[in-house]
């Protein structure tokens, strides 16, 4: 299975070397990587001189440079552009990789129904603060809605079906639309495609995070009819009972802080979408969420 993979990146030089050398060491048997393509928009780090100097002993990394940053979803057009296998990976730039990820993302499309796939991210920070509970709690949520019902960001692999995609501040699952509603294929979670993440550390971003995801997903839903899964709250009422055992009387005060910040994200969300008509296409980076060198 021939796989290419694209990464759009921005200011990243504290992981884009990291992340490369994951992919290089990955186990892989079933999986051949065809090509690894890096959009870098705009950077004015040392990204570009990482990606170049990978680029000359390891020649699957190819760089394409955006002298403005446009946005995500412009970035990923030139990588659909650029791309030629049939089962495509975009990858977060700033995620690290379990040595068999990759394989594990890719394994679902033998079943030639499956048209994404979406991994499992687990957060780097620590629980012992309430931003981080908020952070595991949230990431934990979505994994045992997406066991049922599969969602999509951070590391995604789908077949190679459209050129394009619009403007959108929630690129995976825009994809996951085009991919399961118009092209009726059948979505999949790989809860065994492990990657690691840094959620927002301060509140300030995790709101700003939230409220563009929320406003994001709003807009889909709007203009397509696609509902992301973690939208509904039926869902997530469901995985907080399946697990009780949330339910910590020494982290209560917690839970009940995390539902109210939810909660305050997603009217912000609203309040960008539908009365300043903001879409978030291009978004302030969390500092917080960027591993350290």
């Amino acid at each position: 299975m021939e796989i290419s993979i694209g990464i759009m990146a921005y200011n990243e030089e504290s992981n884009i070397g990291q992340l490369l050398q994951n992919i290089k060491d990955q186990k892989l048997n079933k999986v051949s990587i065809k090509e690894i393509i890096i959009v870098s928009s705009g950077s004015i780090d040392n990204t570009n001189k990482i990606v170049k100097d990978i680029s000359k002993k390891y020649k699957k990394v190819i760089l394409i440079k955006e002298k403005e940053r446009k946005g995500k979803a412009k970035a990923i057009n030139l990588f659909l552009e650029k791309a030629s296998s049939k089962i495509l990976v975009l990858c977060s730039a700033d995620i690290k990789l379990w040595e068999n990820t990759i394989e594990q993302l890719c394994l679902p499309f033998l079943d030639n129904n499956i048209g994404i796939v979406g991994a499992r991210p687990i957060p780097t920070n620590s629980k012992d603060c309430f931003i981080g509970y908020t952070v595991h709690l949230l990431w934990f949520l979505h994994h045992e809605i997406a066991k049922k019902n599969p969602k999509f960001g951070e590391l995604i692999a789908f077949r190679n079906l459209f050129e394009k995609i619009e403007n959108t501040a929630v690129d995976e699952e825009y994809i996951a639309m085009r991919v399961i509603k118009e092209n009726n294929f059948n979505p999949g979670y790989a809860c065994d495609a492990i990657i690691y993440n840094k959620g927002p550390e301060t509140i300030k971003d995790f709101i700003g995070q939230r409220r563009r995801i929320y406003a994001g997903h709003n807009d889909l839903q709007d203009n397509s009819g696609y509902e992301v899964p973690t939208m509904k709250k039926l869902n997530i009422l469901s995985a907080l009972i399946r697990n009780y055992n949330l339910f910590n009387i020494k982290t209560s005060h917690w839970l009940f802080g995390a539902a109210c910040l939810e909660m305050y994200c997603r009217i912000l969300g609203w309040y960008d979408l539908n009365i300043k008509n903001k879409k978030h296409f291009i978004w302030d980076v969390a500092g917080s969420t960027k591993f350290n060198k």
